[in-house]
């Protein structure tokens, strides 16, 4: 036996176990230490299976041998699909139990056709990409659930309802098992499984609160993945008869006119996960739930399933026309979606749209399908996972302070919550400003998709022009002072800010390391796929670490600055209300030209008329519906 194996083990079965504690503990206080211990645990298995690992440069086979698993697999799916019958009928949702209902069938009747087929060997399976994926789910995840500790006390005090937070907890550590038997397994029956049990916990996570509108969006995000889930089993079905084999890594070895059609069926699935046009409004909808919720299906978990499968079949696209249409959706729902940011006031649906973009410009990467651009994608879904985690969960804390997400209601919070503030920067720069990763990651997009195709890279271009503008605005917002600040940081709980201090720091040493991890991880993968390999020169590398040694002197300024700092008004060029007058409101009162007062006011611009939702949005659906026309046309004739 490999020894990898008792890891991999563990890290599948061990948040389950975790999951039944968080059912059993009532006391708050027990369940908070339950946690922390498992994620440390979690995360340090993560760790240690990527040290042990790094040095394979292919991929390592998990051989395992349980004539059983099948039959319990298919059994639960089964269970699933009636529970949400049963559920649908109990809300009203009738088109939910229709498709639920037509899953059932097809559950049914992929084992009635698939028959005498064996677990495909090896059923699990490791490589850079795989361990890439254990690590942000191990330590983002983990992560994540700390913040969440103290951060749901809170939220059921200002909301004023019912506590479910075990359930809440013991959904979250399901999610988790799931997603890491997604990323390990080769049998493509066990990693639609683990896609299925995602969806579900991802139904019961959105659907939290048993609002109208948080049951809404949990049943539109559970139509719209059941929907991929079947185009997803449509797919190994047709990978069985025609060539005999059910697993992951003989299916990227086939011809391309054998692997296509069973490639794009199950990309199919990883579009919709990855809320890709004209599916992403299942991933905005689900800003309703709580914030830890927001952040584990928006940064390191639920979408990066979506990515990951489309990154996974990426060589199947190289020069082919299906590739060519998946790009084109990934290229389109970056740049509308960067678009529509702009007109966002508030900061949640900002940072919704801005992660369905990223995602975007990651799945253009992955159906170009080059070495240069699959090597782009992973490290996108890198630096996204990290900076965009600290994002999710400073705005969450923001929102607990100043009880309210509106971009103008945060005026000088860099006095007001100094600290978050800080991290909320860190987080704003590790998306757009140089040398962070994420400007890196699209510097080298924009490279590949040139190289392959001029027409995708014209997107890439306007669409990073719009997510400099919407962040920039946003950053703007939080630096500027007018006002005195009262403090305003004293509810945010230790596990807040253990886990807002750690991603912060993660960012940074991401952008810093990354040459490490481009030659550590993603080169050796890159290079077993394609034969070769798409690193940074040196002379860059130089460059950019001396870039960032620079832009990290303003945090550390605003931390370590002076607390008795004279603060004076603004200045109003000489028209400001003296200060024996109104002193406290001196900084944004003065007098016009005509002797009038007036109320200074600074608001950002946000050109709703031409990026609003409603209208580009339209755009979206009906041009990324045509080119899935188009994609499922040059399957099927």
């Amino acid at each position: 036996m490999p020894i990898q194996m008792p890891i991999v083990m563990f890290l599948i079965l061990f948040p389950l176990f975790t999951m039944v504690m968080m059912l059993i503990i009532k006391g708050q206080r027990l369940r908070g230490w339950v946690i922390k211990l498992s994620v440390l645990m979690i995360a340090a298995a993560s760790i240690a299976l990527l040290s042990i690992s790094i040095n394979h440069t292919g991929p390592v086979k998990l051989p395992l041998r349980l004539e059983a698993v099948d039959l319990i697999m298919t059994a639960i799916l089964l269970l699933m699909s009636v529970y949400i019958m049963i559920a649908g009928v109990r809300d009203r949702k009738y088109g939910t139990v229709f498709l639920a209902g037509m899953q059932f069938i097809c559950t049914i009747g992929a084992e009635i056709l698939m028959k005498g087929r064996e677990t495909a060997q090896p059923a699990l399976i490791m490589d850079n990409l795989s361990l890439i994926l254990v690590l942000l789910i191990g330590v983002i995840g983990g992560l994540i659930c700390i913040f969440a500790v103290g951060y749901m006390v809170k939220y059921h005090h200002h909301k004023q309802m019912e506590d479910h937070s075990r359930l809440f907890f013991a959904t979250i550590f399901a999610f988790l098992s799931a997603m890491f038997g997604l990323v390990l397994s080769n049998d493509l029956m066990w990693i639609l499984f683990f896609w299925e049990i995602t969806t579900f916990c991802s139904f019961v996570l959105i659907g939290y609160t048993r609002k109208d509108d948080s049951i809404r969006n949990a049943y539109r995000a559970l139509i719209m993945n059941m929907a991929g889930g079947i185009s997803f089993l449509a797919g190994i079905v047709w990978l069985y008869h025609t060539q005999g084999v059910t697993s992951l890594d003989k299916l990227i070895l086939l011809s391309p006119e054998a692997a296509l059609v069973p490639a794009v069926l199950i990309s199919f699935a990883g579009i919709v996960k990855a809320a890709q046009m004209p599916f992403s409004s299942w991933l905005l909808g689900a800003m309703v739930a709580p914030t830890p919720t927001s952040a584990l299906l928006h940064s390191s978990t639920m979408v990066k399933a979506g990515v990951y499968i489309i990154i996974r079949l990426s060589p199947v696209f190289k020069d082919t026309t299906a590739g060519l249409m998946i790009a084109l959706i990934g290229a389109v729902t970056f740049l509308l979606s960067s678009l529509i940011a702009i007109s966002k006031h508030n900061v949640k649906k900002l940072l919704a749209y801005s992660t369905v973009s990223t995602l975007g410009l990651i799945v253009a990467c992955a159906g170009v399908g080059t070495y240069q651009a699959v090597w782009t994608a992973i490290l996108l879904m890198i630096f996204h996972a990290v900076a965009k985690s600290l994002l999710f969960l400073c705005v969450g804390t923001v929102e607990q302070g100043i009880e309210s997400l509106n971009i103008e209601d945060m005026d000088g919070l860099i006095l007001r919550m100094p600290k978050v503030t800080v991290c909320l920067l860190i987080g704003i720069a590790g998306m757009f400003i140089a040398p962070f990763g994420m400007l890196i990651s699209k510097w080298a997009a924009l490279e590949a998709l040139i190289k392959a195709n001029p027409l995708i890279a014209f997107f890439v271009v306007f669409g990073s022009s719009a997510t400099l503008f919407f962040y920039t605005k946003w950053m703007g917002k939080l630096i500027m002072i007018i006002l005195p600040g009262n403090p305003q940081e004293q509810h945010v709980s230790r596990d807040e800010w253990f886990t807002m201090g750690m991603l912060s720091v993660l960012t940074v040493i991401v952008c810093i390391a990354f040459p490490v991890i481009s030659s550590n991880l993603i080169d050796p993968y890159i290079r077993f796929v394609y034969q070769h390999t798409a690193s940074m020169s040196r002379g860059n590398i130089l460059i950019m670490l001396i870039m960032m040694a620079m832009i990290l002197l303003l945090p550390l300024q605003i931390l370590l600055q002076n607390k008795d700092k004279k603060r004076v008004m603004t200045y109003l060029c000489g028209a400001n209300i003296t200060e024996n007058e109104l002193a406290y409101e001196a900084n944004t009162r003065f007098h016009t030209a005509g002797r009038d007062v007036s109320e200074l006011a600074l608001r950002n611009y946000y050109f709703e008329d031409y990026f609003g939702e409603d209208r580009l949005g339209k755009i979206g659906l009906l041009t990324t519906g045509l080119l899935l026309a188009v994609l499922f046309g040059v399957i099927l004739l």
